[in-house]
């Protein structure tokens, strides 16, 4: 059985270590597991012979916790976790969760707000000589001035509130040991300011000899919101390992310098990461605890690939690990299958084998290797291009493959589907395969939405595309004899999204019989594309302003809607379709959203006309300002 990295001195000392190499600091608890960034890094790190000691969570209100596994040898790495921690803290109505499943017991409250900056302020303070270097999702998303929902303000890069020496953005194997290696090698950190894959601070441009683009400045995006469209669209533009540029951000007197993003990584570097020897859950001093609930959707899932070219606009999964599909091999994933067979718990379920997106099993077309994803032109919006490479055979070799392994009962795909690539397929092989042997009776997708302006803004596909799908999915599931439903998710309140919009989708789930128990009100997370039209009012595409709700009234009209067969929702939707003008889905038809013979404000008759005329008035002022928002 594989061992735990060390996680206390004395662990250190039974390891005859005199000194660590790099210390890694956490947002979340210890998960040795492939599908928690910390854990791969440090994993990556001991491979190249370097010692690495874990500190999880530690009580960064003392501050000499965060030297309890001793001054490392070369230096500090700062993660905040597997998500961004004010993510993990606060909901989209900004309330404090109840649970944070990265925390043994789920036990709120044990890492920090903005964690990456506290860390590594304070590493920086206890060991002023050491280089501190900041990675991970927080980190990465943050590398430029943002706009952070929760806080409900323009912060400046992560890198000038942290007072790190160094941030490596993306997934970080390749970066994390070159880093290393020239530390090792006596170099001092303010000279490794030429690793792909970084960014770093600096006075002046001096050193930055290679041609760059430079966004708009932190202060001039505080005088002028819609510079922040502008920024977005310039830095994601430079994204791209093949073409893209060096970015600069200046910051009163001193610049944020992003270098040119990593090459993606060969089939054989993704092999030799996810071959590690990890233990594949977490630590057992949780266990006490009531263990870490974030293992329990991944403990059988498996990564079979990295990347996505669905670019979605509310998704930064691009931005962090790129629009080219970087992918294992076939004995690669099936080790992990057969390790994942053999643990003591597994009942012969497989719960996924996919990615960002399941069926993305390669790049999008043969030239993303070469010369890199298109810069002006997304892969699957607002069509299909013409040279994608829509082929599923290799994932259905993967998965029969899988399928055959002794000991294992079903393989489900549940990270996600698009369904338009799908439909882009020449064969029906997959959709067939799809429906007789990976689908748990539901399959989840998400479309996200039905209004023609909303998909525009969101970079989804036209409803259209989803009913097609839907056809080909009940006429395949019909003619296989089973019984298989589509649970599709949908967004409230994205930019774009008027209250019409709303009842538009509204609608569409009365008219296709779906009725969401759950619903998600959009979050504005840093790095998205549509987190810079919600602060901004302006889509960085296209450049063009775009109606955004910030009303937190509006938006739980918004959210009503999808459920507007919940008795308690009564009150936001009668409001919500006034609002709309659209009374004729008041009343006792079958058409309506609000049936007057629901709840004690119906008896099972029509309200007359000038019942709902007066209901108007009371509310016209109010509804009127909110529609010129």
């Amino acid at each position: 059985m594989s061992e735990f990295l060390p996680t206390t001195l004395e662990e250190i000392q039974q390891r005859g270590w005199e000194q660590i190499d790099f210390l890694f600091i956490s947002g979340d608890a210890y998960v040795d597991h492939p599908s928690f960034g910390p854990a791969v890094i440090c994993r990556v790190l001991e491979s190249k012979g370097y010692k690495v000691a874990m500190l999880s969570q530690p009580d960064w209100k003392v501050e000499k916790n965060l030297a309890a596994l001793g001054k490392p040898r070369l230096g500090v790495l700062v993660s905040g976790g597997n998500l961004d921690s004010m993510l993990c803290h606060y909901t989209a109505a900004r309330k404090l969760r109840k649970k944070d499943n990265y925390t043994p017991g789920g036990i709120m409250g044990k890492r920090p707000d903005h964690a990456t900056v506290v860390y590594s302020k304070l590493a920086k303070k206890i060991w002023p000589d050491l280089p501190v270097i900041i990675g991970g999702i927080e980190a990465s998303l943050r590398r430029f001035a943002h706009y952070d929902y929760w806080e409900n303000k323009l912060l400046p890069s992560i890198l000038i509130e942290s007072g790190a020496d160094l941030l490596i953005y993306g997934m970080g194997e390749k970066q994390v040991v070159e880093i290393a290696d020239y530390l090792a090698g006596g170099a001092d950190i303010s000279t490794i300011q030429y690793v792909r894959g970084t960014s770093y601070v600096c006075d002046d441009l001096q050193n930055v000899t290679e041609q760059y683009v430079s966004l708009p400045s932190y202060e001039s995006i505080l005088q002028d919101k819609k510079l922040l469209a502008n920024a977005y669209k310039l830095q994601s533009d430079e994204q791209d390992p093949f073409y893209g540029k060096i970015v600069i951000q200046q910051f009163a007197t001193r610049y944020v310098v992003q270098n040119q993003a990593t090459y993606p990584l060969t089939e054989e570097e993704m092999d030799a990461i996810y071959d590690l020897p990890y233990c594949r859950t977490y630590h057992p001093s949780y266990e006490k605890l009531g263990g870490v609930s974030a293992i329990e959707e991944v403990k059988f899932s498996i990564i079979s690939q990295r990347g996505c070219f669905g670019s979605c606009s509310f998704c930064a999964i691009h931005s962090h690990q790129g629009r080219i599909i970087q992918a294992r091999s076939h004995e690669s994933i099936l080790r992990e299958a057969k390790l994942i067979s053999e643990l003591p718990d597994f009942k012969g379920y497989i719960h996924d084998v996919g990615g960002p997106t399941a069926n993305f099993r390669h790049p999008a077309c043969s030239k993303q290797l070469k010369t890199g994803a298109c810069k002006h032109r997304q892969c699957l919006f607002p069509d299909v291009c013409q040279n994608i490479d829509a082929d599923h055979s290799d994932y259905i070799s993967l998965l029969k493959k899988i399928r055959a392994l002794p000991g294992i009962k079903k393989v489900f795909i549940r990270s996600g589907i698009r369904y338009d690539y799908l439909l882009a397929d020449k064969s029906n092989e997959f959709l067939d395969e799809l429906c007789r042997y990976h689908v748990s009776g539901q399959l989840k997708i998400a479309p996200e939405h039905i209004s023609p302006s909303v998909l525009k803004c969101m970079g989804k596909p036209g409803k259209e595309v989803y009913l097609k799908f839907m056809r080909a999915f009940n006429k395949k599931n019909e003619e296989i004899g089973l019984k298989q439903f589509v649970v599709p998710y949908f967004i409230s309140s994205h930019p774009g999204c008027t209250i019409n919009d709303a009842v538009e989708l509204a609608e569409f789930l009365r008219d296709t019989g779906h009725h969401p128990e759950q619903v998600q009100d959009f979050i504005p997370t840093p790095g998205s594309c549509s987190t810079a039209m919600y602060y901004s009012g302006v889509d960085p595409v296209t450049g063009k302003k775009v109606f955004v709700t910030q009303n937190p009234h509006e938006k739980a009209m918004q959210r009503a809607l999808m459920q507007y067969k919940n008795p308690k929702n009564r009150t936001l939707v009668k409001e919500a379709l006034q609002m709309a003008n659209r009374l004729d889905l008041i009343g006792s038809d079958s058409k309506c959203l609000l049936r007057l013979s629901q709840g004690p404000q119906g008896s099972g008759s029509r309200v007359k006309g000038k019942v709902l005329q007066k209901d108007n008035v009371r509310k016209d002022t109010r509804n009127s300002k909110l529609r010129k928002r």
